[in-house]
């Protein structure tokens, strides 16, 4: 498969073809869709030259380039539309990047949401989705998360006994009948990071299979629990395409099985989990690709069964908004360790984007404002927190940078901002929606006061 590697990056290639002639789908690429170097040498996004916008919103900066977003929704949405003959709806993996401007766009588009706090479910009703199209996650929901997903009419993500139960008199109390999905562990393993393998069978989300039979009884037997379908996910950032056609098939025999309870479960949800290309070495499926392998599995095991197709949901997050991001830093400090490395120092790093010291995951980095310099050298890009472990990227192969570059870091739309935080007390970046060469605001920088508005200093404490 062609990948989007640093050189054609470099020439502003935006559109890489397979064989086929097809473009790639925007998990392919490294940078989003819009990409290209403009005039000026410049990377330009969303007809918006980063260099402008650092310098009119400061840095670091989330920039988030709505044609790509758009374009992955409906990639997704249509694939289902093409593949599966039954009722399909995508849903929007929330956690990867919640707030009211991007579940504006996702919800515009037609697809659902899922959420795993009450913050992310406000959010979300705040955007203005209805409560048929959110589905509550969590494995230790709280009463109020129930409470407010119960009288927004969503549908729970039901994870174990407790909740089965605390719901159980919930319906009661307020005579309501409340529709649920129940979470089961496959036993599936994906080669992916063991921190975010969610499927196997040693993992805290979910029943156990050897549950199944008890929980489709308690279900059965009580009335105030609708249960509309199944639900499993294997893990994030996978690049196999037979785990997820495996769990179709899992999907469908519990299904089936079910029905020898009374169960009318009419949906199965196989999560997300298709990767991004954060690297030239990444080599994931396209969204199509994924979509039609899925959609085969669960449409073979149908009629395996001879039973009628369920209605079909998949939860993109990361593959879905990943792509479509980048984050803007400007260049600080070096240092120059002779015979081992040079550093180069950035004005952000963990608190803006923590993957790298979490899961030690890898991006891949250029000079925006130089795009055609050569690359000359190989650089440690630090950020500029009190920690040694803060490393944005390790071997960055860049031109010779100076203070004042623009630096860019390319497919951090999932996990960054919603895992940002204040640590140092820095504030949180703000973020830009791009389009058509105009940038609007989607989240404002935290200022110093933000940092101190829930700060309490006892009486006694303060100096007179």
């Amino acid at each position: 498969m062609v990948t989007q590697s640093t050189t054609q990056v470099k020439s502003g290639l935006q559109y890489l073809a397979k064989a086929t002639g097809k473009p790639l789908s925007p998990n392919q690429h490294l940078l989003p869709l819009t990409a290209k170097v403009n005039d000026q040498d410049h990377l330009e996004i969303g007809g918006c030259d980063i260099t402008t916008l650092v310098a009119r919103f400061g840095s670091p900066l989330y920039v988030l380039d709505e044609f790509t977003l758009r374009t992955t929704c409906q990639q997704y949405r249509d694939a289902f539309k093409t593949y599966y003959p039954g009722e399909s709806q995508v849903i929007y993996a929330s956690k990867a990047w919640s707030c009211l401007g991007v579940c504006a766009i996702i919800a515009s588009e037609g697809l659902g949401f899922d959420v795993v706090s009450g913050g992310e479910l406000y959010t979300t009703i705040q955007a203005g989705v209805k409560g048929d199209l959110i589905y509550l996650h969590g494995n230790n929901k709280s009463l109020s998360e129930l409470e407010l997903a119960i009288d927004y009419d969503c549908t729970i993500i039901v994870d174990n006994w407790l909740e089965l139960e605390m719901l159980r008199e919930m319906g009661k109390t307020r005579d309501k009948i409340i529709s649920i999905m129940l979470r089961l562990t496959p036993g599936i393993e994906c080669h992916t990071h063991e921190y975010i393998r969610t499927g196997h069978l040693d993992s805290k989300f979910g029943f156990d299979p050897n549950e199944i039979d008890r929980v489709f009884t308690f279900v059965s037997e009580t009335p105030n629990l609708k249960c509309i379908g199944l639900h499993a996910h294997i893990g994030s950032q996978i690049f196999e395409r037979q785990p997820h056609q495996d769990l179709g098939e899992v999907l469908v025999d519990w299904l089936v099985k079910s029905e020898n309870y009374g169960l009318e479960i009419k949906q199965i949800n196989i999560g997300g989990g298709l990767g991004i290309c954060y690297t030239e070495q990444d080599d994931p499926p396209s969204i199509d690709e994924w979509v039609q392998a899925t959609c085969n599995a669960v449409i073979k095991a149908c009629e395996g069964h001879n039973i009628p197709f369920p209605k079909l949901l998949a939860e993109p997050g990361r593959s879905l908004v990943g792509s479509a991001c980048v984050t803007a830093y400007t260049v600080g400090s070096s240092k120059i360790v002779p015979d081992i490395r040079t550093y180069i120092s950035v004005d952000g790093g963990m608190s803006d984007n923590p993957r790298p010291i979490t899961y030690q995951s890898v991006y891949r980095t250029l000079i925006a404002n130089r795009m055609s310099a050569p690359l000359t050298q190989t650089v440690t890009v630090a950020g500029k927190h009190c920690e040694s472990g803060d490393i944005v990227i390790k071997e960055a192969l860049l031109p010779d940078t100076e203070t004042g570059d623009i630096l860019v870091v390319m497919a951090t739309g999932a996990y960054n901002y919603s895992m940002a935080s204040n640590y140092n007390r820095l504030p949180r970046p703000a973020a830009i929606l791009v389009n058509e060469g105009e940038a609007n605001l989607i989240l404002q920088r935290e200022t110093y006061q933000d940092l101190i508005r829930q700060d309490l200093l006892p009486y006694r404490l303060l100096r007179h």
